[in-house]
């Protein structure tokens, strides 16, 4: 009887057209950089046009690597808005630079599967030290350290951190009622990821609460809806606070509601994603006290501190309750070092199972930049966004709609909503920005964040220059 016969394993690339082409890659990414301003900021795409552009079936042939490097100009870029444009001063930023991107690619290259430390035992440990050294960094609390009783870890995005603190919190009272007769609070001015993540859990309710009239959140007015929720025979399980909302960065009193969260037992989440990263600078530290009392703190790397997305920050004061509730350990992924106690294996600290090599690329912006460039970063934005906000405030055009704690900037045309809406198309149609039309208390206003990588004064400048010409 004749062997079988073993397919043949398809054409890899060689190392040396790796590098060819690895090299034209960086070249294009690069020069991209370079010239990120002079591409529109927002795609001009009408829906389709991208997809039609493409093949309605997968080539049956490999095709040669300069033809997809072509389509990065031919396809892609008409498709793209510009996230790493100076000029981009819409919802917060996504931030890269080029330490991160290198990670990114050695992160790739290497394919690190992190989900146990014994599975690439420099995944867990870089990971740990330098969420440890942002501890310091920030001031933050030493318990959060992975060598005190909590420690951080890397997720997706600040959603995953509340999805699943909201999972824990909803764990640690399930002795005492049914998830559906569990309440959550927040302000009415959180992040949407509150309300989504208290319907991925099955809890039965959320409470969103009032604010004052800088849009944090009343502490007494969440008093009075945990009381009134226990007297109805409902179960408060967690609050979640804010630091620095969506909408105009307003900041939640966190060591007041901290209290509350003490005296009724609640599981309180720190949701700090943008603003957190200004915590590198002591001025701003302020923002955050009674954060020594909290549960659970999380923030985005990717929004501020010019770490490309995904990668965000979390930390627990106490790691054994999010542990017991997210370890399942079957048989196939026993092995000694877990066995031992020894180790962190943080599959046990999210809801997936497989993770990424993310910590790459956070050391080597923390590394290449040093403490002093990430402050300098956040200051020199901070500062750009008062200025504006002087010229606004001084302008008989325009009006502040809220505070500007760090980098962004909320305004209204004194014209009313209409000359506020119409402004803002006029700035996003021009190509030449990107901003954020939103609306609060019937109020329709123009958010304008400054915190991309290589913005600068010049390009504030432009931005003030095109709202004269168009109001």
């Amino acid at each position: 009887m004749s062997e079988p016969q073993i397919p043949q394993p398809p054409s890899h690339m060689s190392a040396e057209e790796f590098r060819e082409y690895g090299y034209a890659v960086v070249d294009w990414v690069a020069n991209y950089l370079a010239h990120a301003d002079e591409f529109p900021v927002v795609s001009t795409v009408a829906p389709g046009d991208i997809a039609a552009m493409l093949s309605d079936t997968a080539p049956e042939h490999g095709e040669p690597f300069a033809d997809l490097l072509s389509d990065l100009d031919d396809v892609v870029m008409p498709g793209i808005t510009h996230w790493q444009s100076p000029n981009w001063f819409a919802y917060f930023p996504a931030n890269t630079s080029g330490p991160s991107i290198l990670a990114e690619l050695a992160s790739a290259g290497l394919g690190v599967q992190g989900m146990l430390w014994a599975t690439s035992p420099a995944a867990t440990e870089i990971e740990s030290k330098v969420l440890d050294w942002l501890v310091d960094l920030m001031d933050l609390p030493q318990q959060w350290k992975s060598t005190g009783r909590g420690g951080g870890v890397i997720q997706m995005s600040a959603s995953d951190s509340t999805h699943s603190m909201l999972v824990i919190a909803r764990d640690r009272k399930k002795a005492d009622s049914g998830i559906e007769d569990m309440v959550v609070y927040a302000s009415n001015q959180a992040h949407s990821s509150v309300e989504k993540g208290t319907r991925v859990a099955g809890i039965g309710h959320v409470r969103l609460i009032d604010v004052d009239s800088n849009w944090a959140m009343d502490p007494d007015a969440l008093r009075v809806a945990v009381e009134v929720d226990i007297a109805a025979g409902l179960h408060p399980i967690a609050v979640v606070s804010v630091v620095g909302t969506t909408g105009t960065t307003a900041v939640d009193p966190i060591g007041s509601i901290a209290d509350i969260a003490a005296e009724f037992g609640l599981w309180h989440h720190v949701d700090a994603a943008y603003a957190g990263n200004a915590m590198v600078c002591s001025e701003f530290r302020h923002h955050i006290a009674g954060v020594d009392r909290v549960d659970s703190y999380t923030f985005n790397p990717h929004k501020w501190m010019m770490v490309n997305f995904d990668c965000n920050v979390l930390w627990v004061a106490d790691r054994k309750p999010l542990i017991e509730t997210l370890s399942i350990l079957p048989a196939y992924l026993k092995n000694e070092a877990t066995e031992s106690g020894a180790v962190i294996d943080y599959r046990d600290w999210h809801v997936p199972l497989g993770r990424r090599f993310r910590a790459l690329k956070l050391w080597w912006v923390i590394r290449s930049y040093g403490a002093e460039g990430l402050r300098m970063l956040i200051r020199h934005h901070v500062a750009l966004a008062s200025d504006l906000a002087n010229r606004i405030g001084a302008d008989d055009r325009f009006e502040l709609f809220a505070p500007h704690p760090f980098g962004l900037v909320c305004f209204t045309h004194r014209d009313g909503n209409e000359a506020t809406r119409s402004l803002a198309q006029a700035l996003n149609n021009s190509g030449r920005v990107a901003v954020t039309p939103s609306e609060l208390g019937g109020v329709t206003f123009i958010r304008l964040t400054i915190g991309q990588t290589r913005t600068e004064q010049a390009h504030v400048d432009a931005l003030w220059d095109l709202m004269d010409d168009l109001s």
